[in-house]
């Protein structure tokens, strides 16, 4: 009873379409961050060294950037409302699931041998993220609109200004 009652919460959590991302694969992930009350979106561009629990809701990928020559790595749930987007840029031949030993190796030696694979597994939508994205797009908009207001109201005031200076200048000539 108990395990159905899990099973039904974590299908409702989980994302309809989730790409296949494998070990090896240099992604283009999109997360959304959230700072104060302002929202943008972050990308990270690494190869994955890691992929767990492919089937479930903690589905997580570990991807890996060298960043001013130093290694960075963040792990990402796929199924996580803040992950917006992964994208495969390019599909790399490996014979392991766990590419750890990258992590000791720089230059030539840490690159994959990339391999042929269909672009259009990357045609995911997801309607309730690309509602979300066009909401956050038109907020974007609309504080740009009101600043430009604004900004029009200020040089309008200025220009009034001006205008009354002019005229009490040449009156006093």
């Amino acid at each position: 009873m108990s395990f159905d009652l899990i099973k039904n919460i974590n299908d409702q959590q989980k994302k309809p379409q989730v790409v296949d991302v494998r070990s090896g694969d240099t992604v283009r992930v999109t997360q959304k961050i959230k700072e104060g009350a302002k929202e943008r979106l972050q990308t990270f561009e690494g190869v994955v060294i890691r992929c767990d629990r492919k089937e479930s809701l903690s589905s997580r990928i570990t991807v890996r950037k060298i960043t001013s020559g130093v290694g960075v790595e963040k792990s990402y749930l796929l199924h996580s409302p803040l992950v917006e987007k992964v994208e495969i840029v390019k599909r790399g031949k490996v014979r392991r699931n766990y590419l750890t030993f990258l992590r000791r190796r720089t230059g030539k030696s840490a690159r994959l041998v990339g391999k042929d694979f269909d672009k259009s597994i990357n045609d995911i939508h997801n309607a309730k993220a690309e509602a979300e994205a066009e909401k956050l797009k038109d907020q974007k908009r609309a504080e740009a609109e009101a600043k430009a207001a604004a900004k029009a109201a200020e040089q309008a005031e200025l220009d009034k200004k001006a205008a009354e200076v002019e005229a009490a200048h040449a009156a006093s000539q």
